[in-house]
């Protein structure tokens, strides 16, 4: 696959395929890339994680693995600022970065999951009954929660395991960890992993407190 140049925006925590992903955009360098994205008719950009440093001001050590995501809506704030909703599309690798002026860009290469012929429908079923059941222990602990877990879309196999695993909130690490994985029916297998020793923990609290 080539290589292509792509407006970059690092984030302290990052973002997967499919994650809907709200942004404030205020630092001169953000607001040059907003300026850039309102005049393409297809507007995307790429986020990648963090790993050291922060994300406002710079000087950060940023993922080579990243998404690219497309704006659906962007609005200018009376105050300057630059608010906008995109959603996570497709997983790339950084090959390198480019200079950050005007606003930081790289250049990257599309990086699609492994093609999984049989497996990947037990995977996501998995995966959906693991997201359940730490539902199911989060209402023990906070009675009338109300949240709906994510359908399966027997058609898009994959993008049903991303949101699910979007869905379960896990923090930058693991997030990072699972965005990764080339193996979908792996990913997946980590991922009720990483979610049943949540429930686990949630059990236990239950537990203490009564």
């Amino acid at each position: 696959m080539s290589a292509y140049e792509l407006p970059m925006f690092p984030l302290e925590h990052p973002v997967l395929p499919g994650q809907l992903i709200p942004l404030q955009l205020f630092e001169p360098r953000y607001l040059a890339l907003a300026e850039h994205l309102h005049g393409e008719i297809e507007a995307d950009f790429g986020i990648v994680g963090i790993e050291r440093g922060r994300e406002v001001g710079g000087d950060d050590v940023r993922a080579d693995v990243g998404v690219v995501v497309r704006v659906l809506e962007m609005t200018r704030l009376p105050d300057g600022r630059v608010s906008i909703v995109a959603v996570g599309t497709r997983r790339v690798k950084v090959n390198g970065w480019l200079d950050d002026a005007p606003y930081p860009r790289a250049m990257v290469t599309d990086w699609p999951d492994d093609v999984i012929e049989d497996g990947l429908d037990v995977a996501a079923a998995n995966l959906a009954a693991a997201v359940h059941a730490l539902v199911d222990a989060a209402r023990r602990n906070q009675p009338g929660l109300e949240v709906e877990v994510p359908s399966i879309d027997p058609d898009h196999l994959d993008t049903s395991i991303w949101r699910l695993i979007t869905f379960s909130g896990l923090g930058p690490l693991d997030t990072a960890a699972l965005l990764r994985s080339t193996d979908p029916i792996a990913r997946s297998a980590s991922a009720c992993t990483i979610i049943d020793e949540r429930r686990e923990l949630l059990d236990a609290l239950g537990d203490n407190d009564r």
